[in-house]
């Protein structure tokens, strides 16, 4: 019998670098009307596990997911275990998952498509925090395997139009500052995500990017770190490798902290 992990299994380990590979194996039919996904899921042909699975062969877990957790799960499943894959049944589906408070994503945001190569996005050198906090945001909720590239400011609609990718976070580009909210903001809404601590985080990011400090205590905090982590961090890459973690922690902090206090003595 295919193992299985329950929805709140799934959903404790939300936005966090333990999140398994999540894959919907609806039926395309159903997948391509249906509005919404899991978070950071990707889809794929329940029939053709052969094909895809050698793109998941890092170690992680797989959880796969259809409508009730009914046969095309068990076929998928059955499939990626004949091929050694550490594999689960999500337990009930999406329908529980929802049922359950999971996060779900718009499955129609634009330039995103996760039925087969991953996004690539373009933004300026030198991030600080919105461009940053975005690049968590995707590969967390909405591509895991997202690949970004940062340039030179000046040419980064010439380098997504011509490596066919994504620009986003500068002017006149449709993932960018709307109004009074800052890019992460933008990708939030445009990709219909509604989990109350995301919400909590974005305003940290907006206050933090967008030199409005009150917004939000933590919005301090974040400007200090994410100027900090550019002055000390050359590598635009391995900056967004360390600003994973920060971002990471702040969300665990949304999530699951917020009360939490701490001083001196420590209490008996």
């Amino acid at each position: 019998m295919p193992r299985r992990i329950s929805a709140q299994d799934l959903i404790a380990l939300t936005g966090t670098d333990r999140f398994p590979h999540v894959v919907d194996v609806r039926r395309e039919a159903i997948f391509r009307q249906a509005p919404t996904r899991i978070a950071a899921a990707v889809w794929r042909d329940h029939m053709k596990t052969a094909e895809w699975w050698p793109e998941f062969r890092d170690g992680k877990l797989i959880v796969v997911y259809c409508a009730h957790g009914h046969n095309v799960s068990e076929v998928a499943a059955a499939g990626l275990a004949h091929a050694g894959a550490d594999v689960a049944m999500l337990e009930g589906g999406i329908d529980a998952y929802e049922e359950a408070g999971g996060v779900l994503v718009a499955r129609a945001g634009t330039g995103v498509d996760v039925t087969g190569a991953p996004s690539v996005w373009v933004t300026r050198e030198r991030p600080k925090i919105d461009r940053i906090a975005c690049p968590w945001l995707i590969r967390r909720f909405i591509d895991p395997f997202a690949v970004f590239h940062f340039v030179a400011a000046e040419w980064v609609k010439d380098v997504a139009e011509e490596i066919g990718a994504i620009p986003y976070d500068i002017k006149d580009v449709h993932y960018s500052h709307r109004e009074e909210g800052c890019t992460f903001d933008t990708l939030i809404a445009e990709f219909g995500l509604s989990d109350p601590a995301l919400l909590q985080l974005a305003r940290i990011v907006r206050g933090a990017d967008t030199a409005r400090l009150d917004i939000e205590p933590q919005a301090a905090g974040l400007l200090a770190v994410s100027l900090g982590l550019s002055a000390t961090e050359q590598d635009d890459l391995r900056q967004l490798e360390k600003g994973m973690i920060i971002y990471d922690a702040l969300y665990g902090w949304c999530r699951h902290a917020t009360a939490e206090r701490h001083n001196w003595p420590v209490a008996a």
